[in-house]
């Protein structure tokens, strides 16, 4: 058996095309590897990965994933309502890994959003895949508030530029840093 943070368990079935290994230990490496082959390329249901070690001979590992898609759509739901602020991009805050995340990290901080639950998608594949999936929206970085999808970057962009933004943190009890930067500004 198999266990990553998203899947809670695996079960994988090894089967021998050709003259098994007749050391244990070369046979638990293979079974390890097969494992992880097929674990990565697999988000849920059956699959069969081919593969050729170097001894040359072919192996197959099927693998059911018994509760990988519903338990990360339940999981979603529970993170996007952990925190007032949930943001799903490519990297972390410090370290943005494409500009449009990188915006939406400018713009809170403008605003004063400092404290939020960042998940950085380019992590975990089945993460990245499955926030698509859970809030029905093509693309990264995504914004939520109070476990309610707000968008992407141009939304936030947009939010933000028409004033719509400062109205949303404040019923979010979040006060725009904006709003003090204009009464010092006067």
């Amino acid at each position: 058996e198999f266990h990553s943070n998203r899947t809670q368990r695996v079960r994988v079935r090894l089967v021998c095309l050709s003259r098994p290994e007749k050391n244990s230990q070369t046979k638990q490496n293979t079974m390890n590897s097969l494992i992880s082959s097929t674990a990565r390329c697999i988000r849920s249901g059956a699959a069969v990965c081919l593969l050729r070690p170097a001894d040359g001979l072919v192996r197959a590992a099927s693998a059911r994933f018994l509760c990988a898609a519903a338990d990360l759509q339940k999981d979603l739901g529970e993170m996007v309502k952990k925190d007032k602020v949930v943001v799903f991009m490519k990297g972390t805050p410090a370290q943005p890994m494409c500009g449009f995340s990188n915006a939406v990290v400018q713009i809170l901080r403008m605003h004063g959003v400092d404290q939020y639950a960042s998940y950085n998608v380019l992590e975990d594949q089945e993460l990245r895949e499955g926030v698509k999936v859970f809030s029905n929206w093509p693309t990264i970085p995504q914004v939520y508030f109070n476990g309610e999808f707000v968008g992407g970057c141009d939304i936030l962009l947009q939010m933000h530029q028409n004033g719509d933004l400062v109205d949303e943190l404040k019923k979010l009890g979040i006060r725009s840093a904006l709003l003090d930067a204009e009464k010092e500004s006067k």
